[in-house]
């Protein structure tokens, strides 16, 4: 096992002295996590990322049972998202205009089975699938493929470009019941975060399968790139 460094174990006593808070009081405790740490030890030099992390009472494993989905966060991600585009005639000059950092066909997926991926969002015209269905082996693993249930396949190139532009985080459940989703930065107010997460839980919530049976909802932790999980009460 890794040896802790002195800041991440006063992280970890701070976070199991809290116990199960509400979602309001949990944020504001992750955000003053680094606060007050022993004498000699440094906070994080950079912006954390938030995460929230829900365990849900499903089985991935049956496809009616599958949660996935995508949100434009109220107060965004705090970070501008680079995006890709795969179109061809009218739409290579839409998504241009409306932000995308790269354009093209063939020779965007040519320069991706390269190895280039420089990118957090792949959108694609309905027409450029036989380009990109290619690039499964490749996106795939790495949550970037294309996928008309994420929005990320579209006739809407523009709206699309402008809302993953805007903050817009895509969500799924993974093998062992666990959704992970991107809602914010440290330097976000407990309010924009508390209200990043409420829209999450209320869509989240709002996609229970109904072939799950029992507690939906089971468990709720919250954390920063470099913090031990804060739970929260659900």
């Amino acid at each position: 096992m890794a040896r802790r460094s002195k800041r991440m174990q006063a992280l970890v006593k701070k976070a199991a002295d809290y116990g199960a808070l509400e979602l309001g009081p949990a944020v504001e405790a992750l955000l003053s996590l680094e606060q007050g740490l022993p004498k000699g030890v440094k906070a994080c030099g950079f912006d954390q990322a938030v995460e929230v992390v829900l365990r849900l009472g499903v089985d991935p494993k049956q496809a009616d049972q599958m949660v996935r989905g995508s949100i434009v966060l109220p107060h965004g991600i705090g970070k501008s998202q680079r995006i890709i585009v795969f179109a061809q005639g009218d739409n290579v000059k839409v998504a241009e205009d409306a932000g995308a950092e790269a354009v093209g066909g063939k020779e965007l997926a040519d320069k991706i089975k390269d190895g280039w991926l420089d990118f957090d969002v792949a959108i694609a015209a309905p027409d450029m699938m036989g380009v990109v269905g290619p690039l499964g082996r490749v996106l795939g693993p790495r949550g970037l493929m294309p996928s008309p249930r994420a929005g990320t396949v579209t006739q809407d190139i523009a709206t699309a470009v402008r809302e993953y532009k805007a903050g817009k985080v895509e969500f799924r459940v993974d093998a062992g019941g666990n959704v992970h989703c991107l809602v914010g930065r440290m330097s976000f107010s407990a309010q924009q975060l508390h209200e990043n997460i409420d829209a999450l839980l209320q869509m989240v919530n709002g996609m229970k399968p109904s072939a799950s049976k029992g507690v939906y909802l089971k468990g709720m932790n919250i954390c920063g790139t470099m913090t031990p999980a804060i739970s929260v009460a659900v």
